[in-house]
């Protein structure tokens, strides 16, 4: 048994996340699959367009044989971090010997390369990021900046890191090989060269649009201007979730219980908030009193140093009321628990292997995770429920939605 693993979102699982699966087992010769994917919302700082446990189906129908949860601590984080949790949990499955991810470049040197350097945090590169920071400039820029002239000194350069480091999946690609350095894994790491359009392409692409492209179609569109650019299971699911909902979910449903939020919440307690520096706070409050949608927020807010993604990401842990404090020393702990949210025979084995393999429960019955009387799986479930209800908040009006990680179960196709 070789077993691939995939860090994703699949929001929505669309034609690149195909090409992507099928050419991972090309690659590799694996035989299973698990995708790690994020839950009620990604990394951008958004809800998924649809709930995690049709997303889970979508991957299922679409070729994964076992779908587990990214801790919501996690999946809506830099970079850095949101690849951190990812191969963290991948690893602590102890059955992965394969991690594959996509990248602009399609070759892993120049990655491997760079995340090297970030890992062993030369002097001189450090002085070089100091200076960039000093200077204004958001960290990933500031430290793209460094690598760049730290890269420079060296007359042996072969590639061009300047646009290496401009595209967004190289830059999670290095920081999965930086996680994997940092937590000494044994998973083979891979990269497949991304097809079609760029990861923040908001265009239609007729071979392959990005997800991005995909969302803001159906969002202003509908789900019939997308059909065509999806596999059919997908778009079932969808057409499935809009039929019972009568909607998508989108970060503008959120206007007005940030708005609230921002106008009850103490100055302090709002700095408090995870990434919440600078006095953003006192911005956030003033510019949301005239603001007519979350994204006209942003964009009022953001900064060349607070990019909008960023600000995003805030907001979203303003929802949930992510302590940065308590936040960040969940970091450096161990995965406490694995959630899967779906699978297939397959998949069923693949939980066979994991339980005999690893150190870490899994949880099937989300009620369960109280057996475990740990207080490090109580305080990431914490945040879990929370962001699941949260999520469910717009459809609250006419569903019932709170709770629903008591009520659903894991799907299985048998």
């Amino acid at each position: 048994m070789k077993v691939l693993g995939l860090i994703t979102e699949y929001n929505p699982f669309h034609y690149g996340h195909k090409y992507h699966l099928q050419k991972s087992l090309e690659v590799t010769g694996a035989s299973h699959t698990i995708a790690i994917m994020s839950g009620s919302f990604v990394q951008r700082g958004e809800p998924s367009l649809v709930d995690k446990w049709t997303k889970a189906k979508m991957a299922i129908a679409n070729g994964i044989d076992l779908v587990i949860e990214l801790p919501f601590v996690y999946s809506t984080q830099s970079a850095e971090l949101f690849a951190l949790g990812g191969i963290k949990v991948m690893d602590s499955l102890e059955i992965v010997d394969y991690v594959c991810f996509g990248s602009e470049s399609g070759s892993l040197e120049p990655l491997n390369h760079i995340a090297e350097i970030l890992v062993k945090e030369p002097e001189s590169y450090k002085s070089k990021l100091k200076g960039y920071l000093d200077l204004g400039m958001s960290f990933p820029s500031a430290r793209s900046r460094a690598l760049i002239d730290f890269l420079n000194l060296k007359p042996s350069v072969t590639y061009d890191y300047e646009s290496i480091l401009k595209e967004s999946n190289n830059i999670l690609a290095i920081e999965y090989l930086k996680a994997l350095k940092v937590i000494n894994s044994n998973i083979i790491p891979l990269t497949i060269q991304r097809q079609g359009s760029a990861y923040k392409d908001e265009k239609i692409n007729h071979t392959l649009s990005s997800a991005t492209a995909i969302r803001r179609s159906i969002l202003n569109k509908g789900l019939g201007s997308v059909k065509e650019l999806l596999p059919e299971a997908t778009y079932d699911l969808l057409a499935d979730f809009y039929s019972k909902y009568r909607s998508f979910n989108d970060l503008d449903n959120y206007l007005a219980v940030l708005k609230y939020l921002l106008l009850v919440k103490e100055k302090d307690s709002l700095k408090s908030i995870l990434d919440m520096e600078d006095g953003l706070e006192n911005r956030l409050v003033e510019k949301s009193f005239e603001a007519r949608g979350v994204k006209d927020l942003v964009q009022e807010v953001s900064t060349k140093r607070y990019p909008k993604t960023r600000i995003q990401r805030i907001l979203v842990h303003l929802l949930n009321q992510l302590n940065g404090h308590k936040i960040r020393s969940l970091y450096s702990q161990e995965v406490p628990y694995i959630r899967f949210l779906a699978a297939n025979e397959k998949g069923l084995d693949l939980l066979s292997h994991i339980k005999n393999k690893s150190y870490v429960p899994i949880i099937s019955k989300f009620s369960h995770y109280k057996d475990l009387r740990n207080p490090l799986v109580n305080e990431f479930i914490l945040y879990e429920k929370r962001a699941t209800d949260i999520y469910f908040l717009p459809f609250s009006t006419k569903y019932k939605s709170n709770n629903m990680d008591y009520l659903t179960s894991p799907f299985i196709k048998k």
